[in-house]
Order: C-alpha cells, then sequence, then structure tokens
C-alpha cells in the first residue's frame, strides 16, 4: 500500500483507500482497521477515521455496529438498484447534453467515444472499461448540472467498484456498439431519443449484471464454489 508523504493527508488517504476499492485491490465484504490503515499509509488513526467516513459517504464502505469498518459487498439488489438509479440519472444527462450542446461540447463527446473505440479494439479490457466510464462522465458533465452531476459521482464509483469485484466486463465491440448510438443522438441534438438509448442501456446492462450475481449466488449454495 502506497504511503502518504504529501497534503493533505486526509485528501491522499480517501484518494489511495478509493482507488484500491474501486479496482478491486480491497475486496468487497473486507474488514478494514483504523489502526492498520494508519500504519500502512503511515498518518494518523484520526486522518484515518475521517478518510473512511468520507468513503462511507459515498457509499463505497458501511460501519457496522460491534464489528468495525467493512467494504460493501453488493448483492443482486444492490445491483438492480444502482442500474436503475444509474439509468434515471443518464437519462436526463443525455437529454440535457443533446439540447445544451455546443461546437466545444461536440468535441469533447467525439474525442471520449474515439477513445473509448480506441481502447475497446486495443483488447484491454480494463482500459476499455475506464474509457466507457470516462464517455459517461463526459455526458454527464454536458448535461451543466451541477446536482445531477454530484448525484452521479456517487452512483458511478459503486458502479466502478462492482464492476472491478465481478467477471462481468463486456467486450469491447459491445461497448461500441452500445454506445455509439447514444453518442449520435446527443450530437445530432436528439435529446428524446439520447435519453431513451441512455436508458435503455442502463437498463440492460443492469439486467446482465443482476443474472450475473444470481448464477454467482446459486453456484456458492449449491457446492460452495464460485461460478
Amino acid at each position: 500500500m502506497k504511503s502518504v508523504v504529501k497534503q493533505s493527508a486526509e485528501a491522499q488517504a480517501i484518494a489511495i483507500l478509493r482507488e484500491q476499492l474501486l479496482t478491486g485491490v480491497i475486496a468487497p465484504g473486507a474488514r478494514l482497521t483504523e489502526m492498520d490503515l494508519a500504519a500502512s499509509l503511515q498518518i494518523a488513526r484520526a486522518t484515518v477515521r475521517q478518510a473512511l467516513h468520507h468513503l462511507a459517504q459515498e457509499g463505497l464502505i458501511v460501519l457496522i455496529p460491534y464489528t468495525g469498518w467493512m467494504v460493501v459487498d453488493l448483492t443482486p439488489t444492490d445491483a438492480w438498484e444502482l442500474y436503475t438509479l444509474r439509468a434515471a440519472i443518464e437519462a436526463l444527462a443525455a437529454r440535457l447534453a443533446a439540447e445544451n450542446m455546443t461546437d466545444l461540447g461536440q468535441k469533447r463527446l467525439k474525442d471520449a467515444m474515439a477513445a473509448l473505440t480506441k481502447a475497446a479494439r486495443s483488447g484491454s479490457l480494463p482500459e476499455a472499461a475506464e474509457a466507457d466510464f470516462a464517455l459517461h462522465e463526459a455526458i454527464v458533465g454536458l448535461a451543466q448540472h451541477r446536482r445531477l452531476a454530484e448525484q452521479y459521482r456517487i452512483v458511478s464509483q459503486q458502479v466502478r467498484m462492482f464492476i472491478a469485484s465481478s467477471d462481468a466486463l463486456v467486450s469491447g465491440a459491445a461497448l461500441i456498439d452500445q454506445h455509439a448510438p447514444i453518442v449520435d443522438a446527443i450530437l445530432a441534438g436528439d435529446g428524446v431519443r439520447a435519453a431513451q438509448l441512455s436508458e435503455q442501456h442502463n437498463v440492460s446492462e443492469g439486467e446482465k449484471l443482476v443474472a450475473h450475481l444470481k448464477a454467482h449466488e446459486a453456484a456458492i449454495e449449491h457446492d460452495g464454489r464460485p461460478a
């Protein structure tokens, strides 16, 4: 684990722990102790505690009475809730992005789609996943809606942690096929179609991930081994 060497220590601790949670380095369901984290990060326990409370507000960890801090372990119900909420948020974002499009916004969106296409064709699923999230973030940013962006950030980080802890990443070709129509609708200024496509995309992906998790749980119940 990296050590915190710059100020502010709390911000650095939040960034380091968030990265490890989102990339699966710290696994879902893992227990976190302030003492161990303080030693690893070489900072005071009080600073670690503040960082953990911040990450709890982002929905990445929880404080369980008489147990302590624990990384959220996402269930099929969690996946359904996250993706249906994300669908509603991103549908609004896509509509607003289409309605508020500017020349600079078009360039940003085209660049994000080009980056996704390049990453998807590279064969690296982690790179494609990062480019996927970057495209979604670009669309949300182009909506020019601060409160929507704040809510999206919380939901998106939980989704990222969920995907990192599963093997449910889609293929590169599928990523391009899923996102190109949404981008085209936004660039065309068709807010209604952009919203519909964005919602359909999120609901579809959510349904696939829920099915994946249910199959995983069923396999564990059947023979004690992951699917």
